[in-house]
């Protein structure tokens, strides 16, 4: 019997909202929400085929691009078996689909929750949106599932505002090969990808054209799940062949070389150097630190008169033995020209501090003095409000620090200020283990007394965000059809 056509739906004005509280219908039968933006990543990619092939203006047939009208037209039962041998098919696809769907399974075993899953992307048209965008869509859940404390997923996660300031500073151009070595789900390429989409020259000749499309911007990662997400990202925000290498970065020297490193390395610690087993010639000290042994990896990535952009927690900047030793060769090979010091909290690990590193790698000075000359350290911490969850660092706090590094200007033009200010590098190597934890706002001013005011409007926002969840998925449950009473939410019952 053929199962009758579906009805059409009424188009999704807010596909983030709506997809996001269906993840938690789902939670209860198990699902992760990392395991539901995979799903929502496989059938998205899946629909955006379908897309492609029935758009009115050159419409691409590409392998798969039938698969949608026959989930579509399946019943639930029929569409869950059916959408497994989609995941199959996918994955035998060539080149970037192929990776994407590597390994793909379906973690929706409830049927009817799929077939509804299945209806929700069908609301909303993937390509060719204005505002909003498939890459847009997917980057505000990864978002979400980043501030979700239960998915621990934060550490792949980079804010973005902090990604934007970062690459208006460093400025990729279309002639950069640009790597993240712990691309997490992949923030950084993707948003130096669109600035040299935005700042691509005029009259570029064919090969700058495709190099722009296929080999610009690679990422390493080491989780294989988060690679996927990463590949996903970057294929959604229009890069036709991303490159992604699943692995673990540190544990060879580097095959590619870089001019341009953007990267923000995981917070945690090796256990022991034998259990990780970075015993690389090309590294200056032996260290369980990994991001001390992410700055070397960095340092040889480089190729001379590259760049790098690294985000680093605090104990990088200070940690004894073979910290100050790193820290010490950093500064005589490379230009460490900017830290900018950044406030608690601003990626979702709570209490960690962390900082952003910026330098050049210029060839040997003749008369052998160390590359670094000054280092401008930007107070973004001090005497100022904690940065919460409802209240986050946004674009404008970054204003000043991107105004004050003065981007494609001669570092000769920046102006020293209350937060900003320049450290000789002969006074950087003379303290005790070469010490970069500096200060610019006099402490008296950095530690403010405690203020209730602001302590109770942020556990305000807190609850009004909860509050906001909730009343969109009672939303998204009316919509569906599933009852509101927990004791009855099982669709089957």
């Amino acid at each position: 019997m053929t199962p009758p056509a579906p009805q059409p739906i009424a188009r999704d004005r807010d596909p983030v909202k709506t997809l996001w509280s269906f993840a938690n219908v789902l939670r209860d039968d198990g699902v992760s929400a990392l395991e539901y933006i995979e799903q929502l990543m496989y059938l998205i990619c899946v629909k955006i085929a379908h897309e492609q092939r029935h758009r009115v203006l050159n419409p691409v047939r590409v392998p798969g691009s039938e698969a949608w009208d026959r989930l579509r037209a399946a019943s639930p039962y029929e569409q869950a078996s059916l959408y497994e041998r989609v995941l199959w098919d996918f994955e035998s696809r060539p080149e970037a689909i192929g990776r994407i769907f590597r390994k793909a399974q379906n973690r929706v075993s409830n049927p009817l929750k799929l077939s509804r899953l299945i209806d929700l992307v069908d609301q909303h048209y993937w390509t060719g949106v204005p505002g909003l965008p498939a890459g847009a869509v997917f980057e505000s859940l990864l978002a979400r599932v980043a501030g979700d404390a239960k998915t621990g997923a934060g550490q792949y996660y980079t804010p973005r505002p902090l990604i934007d300031a970062v690459v208006q500073c460093v400025r990729p151009t279309v002639d950069d090969t640009i790597i993240d070595p712990a691309c997490g789900t992949g923030g950084f390429l993707i948003t130096a990808f669109g600035y040299l989409i935005e700042h691509f020259p005029r009259g570029a000749d064919r090969a700058r054209r495709a190099r722009l499309a296929e080999d610009i911007v690679f990422g390493n990662e080491l989780v294989e799940t988060t690679a996927r997400l990463a590949m996903a990202n970057l294929y959604l925000h229009g890069v036709a062949q991303p490159r992604v290498v699943v692995g673990d970065a540190l544990l060879s020297s580097p095959e590619r070389h870089a001019t341009l490193v953007l990267t923000a390395p995981p917070f945690s610690r090796g256990s022991t150097i034998a259990d990780y087993g970075y015993s690389r010639y090309d590294f200056w000290a032996a260290t369980d630190n990994r991001q001390l042994n992410f700055l070397q990896h960095v340092f040889t990535l480089l190729d001379i008169a590259g760049r790098a952009a690294v985000v680093i927690t605090d104990n990088v900047l200070f940690e004894g033995g073979a910290g100050a030793e790193i820290r010490q060769r950093l500064l005589h090979h490379c230009d460490v020209h900017t830290l900018l010091r950044l406030p608690a909290n601003v990626f979702s690990a709570k209490g960690v501090r962390t900082n952003v590193l910026f330098f050049d790698k210029p060839a040997p000075r003749p008369d052998g003095r160390p590359s670094t000359r000054r280092m401008w350290v930007y107070d973004m911490r001090s005497d100022r409000p904690s940065v919460t969850k409802s209240a986050p660092l946004t674009e404008t706090d970054y204003l000043d620090f991107v105004a004050a590094y003065r981007p494609g200007r001669s570092r000769e033009e920046r102006v020293e200020s209350s937060r900003f200010r320049p450290f000789d590098v002969d006074e950087l190597l003379s303290t005790d283990g070469c010490n970069l934890d500096l200060r610019v706002v006099p402490r008296e001013a950095a530690e403010p007394e405690v203020d209730l005011y602001r302590m109770a409007e942020d556990i305000t926002g807190e609850l009004r965000s909860a509050l906001e969840e909730f009343t969109a998925l009672a939303d998204v449950l009316r919509v569906l059809g599933l009852p509101s009473d927990r004791a009855s939410q099982d669709p089957t019952k």
